[in-house]
């Protein structure tokens, strides 16, 4: 059993910046990859930045220049640098981990991130 908490979320005009933070706890052998998602009112969630467990990192084309997503193996935890938010980032935005290889099957709560017009 692995237990996902985000935290970080919040308002944020646009052009300002936010820290995300993914703290996996419990029974961890290891972390195989880690993602950030989310999805805004309305629409599917969808793929933010993944990065796996020797650092490789794939993001959406959106978010490209502007997010930076990164993990700390020895804590457990990934973060998502978000830079120059802008209204069409507001969103839930979701941890997930994969742990053995087959897919992202460990979800945290959520955090909300806002950035208004």
């Amino acid at each position: 059993q692995v237990q996902l908490v985000e935290s970080g979320g919040g308002l944020v005009q646009a052009g300002g910046s936010l820290r995300l933070s993914c703290a996996a706890s419990g029974s961890i052998p290891s972390i195989n990859a880690m993602a950030w998602y989310r999805q805004a009112p309305g629409k599917q969630r969808e793929l933010v930045a993944v990065i796996t467990r020797v650092g490789s990192t794939n993001y959406q084309t959106s978010v490209k220049g502007r997010f930076t997503i990164s993990r700390d193996n020895a804590k457990n935890t990934a973060y998502l640098q978000m830079n120059s938010l802008k209204p069409e980032d507001t969103a839930v935005y979701y941890c997930a981990a994969d742990l053995d290889g087959y897919g992202f099957r460990s979800w945290g709560q959520g955090t909300q991130v806002t950035s208004p017009r």
